[in-house]
């Protein structure tokens, strides 16, 4: 029985800064920046550039990802932080979710080098399309709620926590397929696909999508496939993907950031009427089986096939909810923990609203307050735990969980 759960497509090295109003402020004045000249969509050219677009997110409380013109403009703003170097990438942060509880996965890499050997969890399987050891790191900047950063004119402050990723990374750009991917899928009880959105040019990535596609012809039917969307440098890079994938995508994955792109307008996540007709018309955009849409208040899968989801939501959510709460370093009984927490009040409400009205199975996310809360990784995180709930993983889960049981009350010599 095929039971292996395959993430890829690419994982990267992140430069995750310790937040620092004042440094923020200090480069604010040092370059004159203007509340008038925030904008997130601004080429990053250079790190004036890279401080306009962090100050322009922070300013609506967003997040989003961004092409940077160089590694070392990121080198630069880096090091005037404190900084610590983790892994990332949608499939590697899913993983490392999974080997919390005990669950190895297969990642499908395109760049490696010694940071990447010594972070990854030894319970991961390779397959990667690198030929040589590089180095690109991703710049990841989480602010939290309420912070405040002084301008040349002004101040502007956070209405909520969010990150915001910036990069020039030419091996997930490239987002070349490993020759033994078709083999490692062979083997698949699921697969994610995440990563295209950072490509660049057209043809390229029509032909990685030759290249994944071929591969996916050794997945065994039954076979669940993922897809995470994200923030596309190319807007319309990510129907050219849906084109080429969407007949065999079963669950289709997006953020609150990534739904009001699609859509082109903001959505009160709190309003009932605004969510309800905000999925309706996402889903008829991306027809899949099940589309789900994850934020911090509730997280909700609709289409024909979004009610045999509902257990994935659950672990989905609580695993999130406890990287927010405890970063990386989670355990089983962090995760116990935040099962005891209580549920978003008004999330609860949209979720009772949006299952009374259409196709749809949803869950309310949970009441998290700490002083230093994880935004890093969230929905990445929310994949691994989605996917803890395969039933090949959920299987495999349960039996590490009765093992460590039984050592916990095994007497010793």
């Amino acid at each position: 029985m095929a039971e292996d759960l395959v993430l890829g497509l690419g994982g990267t090295v992140d430069y995750e800064i310790r937040w620092d109003a004042a440094v923020l402020s200090a480069l604010a004045a040092e370059y004159e920046i203007h509340r008038d000249e925030l904008n997130s969509t601004t080429p990053i050219i250079d790190e004036r550039a890279l401080v306009v677009t962090v100050l322009a997110f922070l300013a609506t409380g967003g997040g989003g990802e961004r092409f940077v013109l160089s590694s070392e403009i990121i080198e630069r703003f880096a090091a005037r932080f404190d900084t610590a170097v983790t892994l990332g990438g949608t499939g590697v942060r899913a993983g490392i979710a999974l080997d919390r509880i005990g669950v190895p996965t297969v990642q499908h890499l395109v760049s490696i080098d010694d940071t990447v050997r010594r972070l990854l969890p030894r319970s991961m399987r390779v397959v990667s399309s690198a030929t040589r050891d590089t180095l690109d790191p991703h710049l990841i900047v989480q602010y939290p709620a309420g912070t405040t950063v002084a301008l040349a004119d002004t101040t502007v402050t956070a209405p909520a926590a969010n990150r915001v990723i910036l990069a020039n990374d030419a091996p997930n750009r490239e987002m070349a397929i490993a020759d033994g991917l078709g083999d490692a899928l062979a083997g698949a009880a699921a697969f994610l696909i995440s990563g295209f959105n950072t490509m660049q040019d057209a043809a390229l990535l029509d032909r990685r999508l030759d290249d994944l596609v071929a591969a996916m012809q050794r997945l065994p039917r039954e076979a669940l496939v993922y897809y995470e969307d994200a923030g596309f440098y190319h807007r319309s890079f990510a129907a050219d993907v849906r084109r080429r994938l969407l007949d065999r995508i079963d669950v289709y994955g997006m953020n609150e950031d990534e739904l009001q792109e699609y859509l082109g307008r903001p959505v009160d996540l709190l309003a009932p009427e605004d969510v309800i007709a905000a999925l309706a018309e996402v889903h008829a955009l991306i027809p899949v089986p099940a589309l789900v849409v994850h934020t911090a208040c509730w997280a909700v899968a609709v289409g024909p096939a979004a009610g045999r989801h509902r257990a994935s939501l659950e672990s989905a959510v609580r695993t999130a909810a406890t990287r927010y709460r405890v970063g990386d370093g989670c355990t089983p009984a962090d995760l116990d923990d935040t099962a005891r927490l209580p549920r978003h009040p008004v999330g609860a409400v949209v979720v009772a609203e949006v299952e009374r009205r259409m196709p749809s199975a949803g869950v309310a996310g949970y009441v998290v307050d700490v002083a230093r809360p994880t935004t890093i990784g969230l929905g990445d995180t929310f994949v691994g735990g989605f996917l803890a709930a395969v039933p090949a993983a959920a299987r495999i889960a349960a039996e590490v969980a009765v093992a460590r049981a039984l050592d916990a009350v095994t007497p010793t010599a």
